[in-house]
């Protein structure tokens, strides 16, 4: 037939197919442009989501700011506000020279990092899509936990510590304490779901096989990274540094009521916590691509429920044992529920959040009576809803997890669901992980307090803790005095009250003014002995 055809037809049907191939070269560049924006875009959408939440994270610091400082007597309100800002600068200093390469450099043996110091090997455009452990949004997303575990710990030992020993403590917890638990569990370490212990060509080998079969440790948000590392410290703290005093009966041993709390502050602490914690939660998907924001999701609703469970368990308490509806044990439910569920957040069903919930405040309660039973002073009770709340989670995690359920999280290095649940090899990994973080942290936390106790002390003298610390270290005297700027105010004029029949006309008096060059500020409408407002905790 081709050779009927003339050289013009010839040439049309030549140039006619070369059409038709630079069409299709021309789709299948289209295509491949396509999904190159398609993926920056789904990148730019992980970014976001990670930075959004780390914010989230990182107002969370002013949760526990509100939170500690309704704890607290008010001639040490100015302490603790000034511990957590702390907490927040030396973190930072700390978690970017040394703290994440701990925690997320190449691993030596499984049990720490050695590279990636000052964030070095941190470069725009990170080779994992953007928030690989090269990446800046990891970087910061990561910081902002590290400034909780530390937090933690303040509440521990309010009232009575030096502050220079808390700020030194605080190096240590944020360079090694908490980043060696971040390696084992989220790094390269020996118990990550991730990466844990690779060999020579970058297979990861979890705990306990080594193989697929096994998935390492569930922590997906840090009940036990985060949670008992600072509970357990704040507990050595507590016990070293000794009970407040007149904490406790000298005769009977029983606890003495301290009267400090402010339930505006302690309700204001709690709700800007619950709220952070979808941030901490949901975050830790560290992507919404590739089917995450399912996840997401799903950990909104598990922490959800388990944190309203929570409350409604811990009132039930308060009136059973304490005979009231207590606040501040209501508020403790849930932030224990919370702490409870970070661990299991992505793998646990519904119902099973709930469960989590209930038995969370029961734990914390439990805690709670036996510290006080051996005369151990934590003041917001960090031991028990952090450490024991956080053991607690990562234990459940390895009662109620299912295959299907940790494969779907992507908790899991493994192609396909395994066995590890099922074959109740998961509890015996969440067992491990619970003891040597506790054991971890109880080990170099005590190390830490007993050196400054026998060098720089780590408690302030009697005298100082009975004036507060805000005079001794901060320079405040009384504090309805120390916020007071400005000009001065003339002295209030208070009209008489019209006299009754056949009684004397009462006396025009005034009111005392306050100091000379000072003005008011009066937040919550609390009055002085004087008449003057002041921000008083009741």
């Amino acid at each position: 037939m081709a050779a009927n055809l003339t050289t013009t037809e010839l040439e049309q049907m030549f140039m006619h197919n070369i059409s038709n191939v630079l069409t299709l070269l021309q789709q299948i560049r289209d295509k491949d442009a396509s999904q190159d924006e398609m993926l920056a875009s789904n990148t730019n959408l992980d970014l976001m989501w990670v930075l959004t939440c780390g914010i989230l994270v990182v107002f969370m610091q002013a949760g526990f700011s509100v939170l500690e400082a309704g704890c607290v007597s008010e001639k040490n309100l100015t302490n603790i506000l000034f511990k957590n800002i702390m907490d927040m600068s030396i973190s930072t200093i700390c978690w970017f020279l040394v703290g994440y390469g701990v925690a997320f450099g190449d691993t030596t043996n499984g049990v720490i990092g050695t590279s990636n110091y000052a964030i070095q090997d941190l470069y725009n455009g990170s080779g994992n899509g953007g928030v690989g452990d090269d990446g800046w949004a990891f970087w910061f997303f990561q910081w902002a936990f590290a400034g909780t575990a530390s937090t933690i710990v303040s509440g521990s030992i309010a009232e009575r510590t030096k502050l220079q020993a808390y700020l030194i403590f605080t190096v240590f917890m944020t360079c090694f304490i908490y980043p060696v638990a971040v390696h084992w569990i989220w790094g390269q370490g020996f118990m990550s779901a991730f990466e844990a212990n690779p060999d020579e060509h970058g297979v990861p080998r979890p705990l306990l096989s080594g193989t697929e079969r096994s998935n390492g440790v569930l922590d997906f948000a840090g009940s036990g990274v985060v949670h008992i590392v600072g509970g357990v410290s704040g507990l050595v703290g507590a016990v070293l540094v000794g009970p407040r005093k007149d904490r406790f009966n000298p005769v009977t041993g029983q606890p003495n009521e301290m009267n400090h709390a402010n339930s505006t502050l302690l309700c204001l602490g709690a709700f800007i916590l619950w709220f952070g914690w979808y941030g901490f939660n949901c975050g830790s998907t560290l992507m919404l691509s590739g089917g995450a924001a399912n996840v997401a999701g799903k950990v909104a609703v598990t922490t959800t429920i388990s944190a309203a469970s929570g409350c409604l368990v811990a009132v039930v308490i308060s009136r059973v044992f304490e005979h009231t509806f207590d606040i501040g044990i209501a508020l403790n439910g849930i932030l224990a529920a919370l702490v409870g569920v970070t661990a299991g957040c992505s793998v646990l069903d519904p119902w099973q959040a709930f469960l989590v919930g209930c038995v969370s405040p029961m734990v914390y309660y439990g805690a709670h009576v036996v510290l006080l039973r051996f005369q151990i002073d934590d003041p917001l009770d960090a031991f028990p809803i952090h450490g024991c709340c956080g053991a607690w989670g990562l234990l459940s995690s390895g009662i109620f997890c299912t295959d299907d359920n940790v494969f779907l999280s992507g908790s899991t290095n493994a192609s396909a669901p395994n066995s590890a649940c099922g074959r109740g090899e998961q509890f015996a990994v969440q067992l491990i992980a619970m003891l040597a973080i506790a054991t971890w942290s109880l080990a170099l936390s005590g190390f830490t307090f007993w050196v400054m106790r026998a060098t720089v002390g780590i408690r302030v003298p009697e005298d100082i803790e009975s004036e507060g610390l805000d005079r001794s270290e901060h320079g405040a005297t009384a504090y309805a005095g120390s916020f007071r700027i400005g000009h001065q105010h003339p002295p209030r004029q208070v009209a008489p009250e019209p006299a009754g029949k056949g009684e004397p006309q009462a006396e025009h008096h005034q009111l005392p003014p306050p100091p000379a060059n000072v003005t008011t500020v009066v937040p919550f409408g609390h009055a002085d002995s004087n008449g003057w407002g002041a921000l008083g905790m009741d």
